[in-house]
């Protein structure tokens, strides 16, 4: 409870920093921004600016790919791992040792708070994991201890060092191999920050501001940012893969549901980010639009709190999922635009288990069950997040439909909304029954979502919902790191989908398209299925372009 607190506080904090870091007068986000940028229409709020702090959101999202660069990144269309701020790498000692060789001249944004006197170097990459990694770090505690996707990987017990060979090259040693290392390195947890700025905040004691203003080599830096309504984001001029093609983008978080719609129809917002999948009919008809529709690494799913009774019991969890109808489901919240998920694992992974069964809906076999265990007026709260997810479009419509399934079979579900900031800290106080969540990724190995959602580590790293800890999985994980050969990390996947079966802890809902909606003069957008991807190429058709 203590870290839940402590946790909590801190993100209050640093969400009030954010809103007050720095004044600014009251603008309209389209103001200036017809003819320098455009308007990127988004549900969601910001308490950091920095994605390793963060467990999901927009920064990791959205933000991240804009204001900071990784070592490697995952290529949206063949799903390859290629260098970004690393130009290449070697694996050594059967994977337990990593180096990587970093790209000369790559600059760092310069802003109103700071201005680098450098570029980029090996100090930068090793005080960015340190900082991670290291709980003796001077800048491990700042802003809170807490760096959730690589808590969730128990990485600070895993990498025993990482350290600057010369100005141009980085060496990471683990403790023993792991196979899935560079793909984490590969999302935006992994961006990398800037040491010089860190030394410039120590001199001052103004540690904190590292992750509220951020400091990044990516194509675009924070200008101006009003909590609850805006982020307006200005051209890196300088940035290494040479400079982005608007001026401006504005990132705006002042509407949801059909008023972003009614925005997007009226040119008020440019591109509309996910995209309720009931309003996909206006968007297709309306000759002004284009729409992009791809598979997403993501998973919806139903958290058991399993440290609760009777959800301790997997015959119990059981018979609870055979009262949902995951058919309807599809009918009424996706509307086409996702799967039935049979695994934790999306059907796009390499890993998924082909053999997975989707779960039965048999009310009466549900009631039934739970009769013969004994489980009679049973009464849940389930706690659902309000706004709309890359994997879930309509979180509460969810909740009723899934407690209008639970009724008929006796059990009386309650819905608690949470919302904001405030989400993960409730629902790791373990007070909840059952909660809809979901997972995305920007990497396509499979330890992505098994760890971080399901591993021992993961209850106390604050993405383990279901409480959920079983050392067998546990170890299978583990079995499945310590090779690089495919074939073997594919049966230990494979063993584990086949526990997760058997347990449920968590039931997978659904694995969901990603949808994304444009004026039709917007050109050089990319949706990739592991995020929204740099807007650097993003820019506006002349008129004299468009097609009548």
């Amino acid at each position: 409870m203590r870290l839940v607190l402590s946790s909590l506080v801190a993100a209050v904090g640093l969400f009030y920093g954010l809103a007050h870091a720095a004044p600014v007068p009251p603008a309209s986000p389209v103001s200036d921004i017809r003819d320098s940028g455009f308007v990127y229409c988004v549900n969601g709020q910001v308490s950091t600016f920095n994605p390793q702090k963060a467990g999901s959101g927009l920064i990791v999202d959205t933000l991240a790919d804009q204001l900071y660069d990784r070592l490697l990144e995952v290529d949206p269309y063949t799903y390859r791992l290629v260098p970004e701020l690393a130009e290449r790498w070697e694996v050594l000692d059967n994977g337990a040792t990593y180096r990587f060789y970093l790209r000369s001249g790559v600059a760092f944004q310069s802003t109103a708070w700071f201005k680098p006197t450098r570029p980029l170097n090996a100090d930068d990459v090793v005080f960015t994991f340190q900082r991670i990694f290291n709980r003796h770090h001077p800048w491990h505690n700042v802003n809170g201890s807490s760096f959730p996707y690589f808590d969730s990987l128990q990485f600070a017990d895993t990498v025993e060092s990482v350290r600057k060979l010369d100005n141009r090259t980085v060496e990471f040693r683990l403790t023993r191999p792991d196979a899935s290392f560079l793909w984490h390195l590969a999302t935006h947890y992994a961006s990398i920050m800037s040491a010089e700025y860190a030394a410039a905040l120590t001199k001052t004691d103004r540690q904190e501001q590292l992750d509220r203003q951020p400091i990044g080599t990516g194509p675009y830096q924070l200008s101006e940012y009003r909590s609850g309504q805006y982020i307006r984001l200005q051209r890196h001029p300088h940035f290494w893969r040479g400079q982005p093609l608007m001026p401006q983008v504005v990132v705006d978080l002042g509407s949801g549901g059909t008023g972003r719609l009614s925005r997007l129809l009226t040119g008020e917002c440019d591109v509309l980010a996910w995209p309720a999948a009931s309003q996909l009919s206006i968007l297709r008809d309306d000759p002004r639009l284009r729409l992009t529709l791809r598979p997403g690494m993501n998973i919806a799913y139903l958290a058991f709190n399993t440290n609760k009774a009777p959800l301790n019991n997997p015959a119990v969890r059981h018979a609870l999922a055979l009262a949902i109808n995951n058919e309807r489901l599809m009918q009424s919240i996706y509307y086409g635009t996702a799967e039935t998920a049979a695994s934790i694992l999306p059907r796009a992974s390499w890993a998924y288990d082909n053999e997975a069964k989707i779960t039965e809906y048999n009310p009466g076999k549900a009631r039934a069950q739970l009769k013969a265990l004994g489980i009679e007026n049973l009464s849940l709260q389930l706690w659902v997040p309000t706004s709309s997810q890359a994997w879930n479009p309509s979180p509460l419509k969810m909740a009723e439909l899934i407690q209008a399934d639970m009724a008929h079979i006796g059990v009386k579900v309650n819905i608690m909304p949470v919302e904001g900031r405030f989400q993960e800290a409730r629902l790791m106080d373990m007070n909840h029954d059952l909660t809809l969540a979901g997972w995305a990724t920007d990497s396509n190995d499979p330890d992505s979502f098994f760890r971080p959602l399901l591993s021992c580590a993961a209850i106390s790293s604050q993405t383990n919902y279901a409480h959920w800890c079983n050392r067998q999985f546990d170890n299978v994980l583990l079995k499945a790191l310590s090779s690089q050969q495919l074939a073997s990390r594919i049966d230990a996947y494979d063993e584990a989908q086949r526990i997760l079966a058997s347990e449920l802890p968590v039931l997978p809902l659904a694995s969901s398209l990603r949808l994304q909606a444009y004026r039709y003069d917007m050109k050089g957008l990319v949706l990739s299925p592991f995020g929204n991807a740099s807007f650097a190429g993003v820019s506006r058709e002349k008129e004299e372009e468009q097609k009548p």
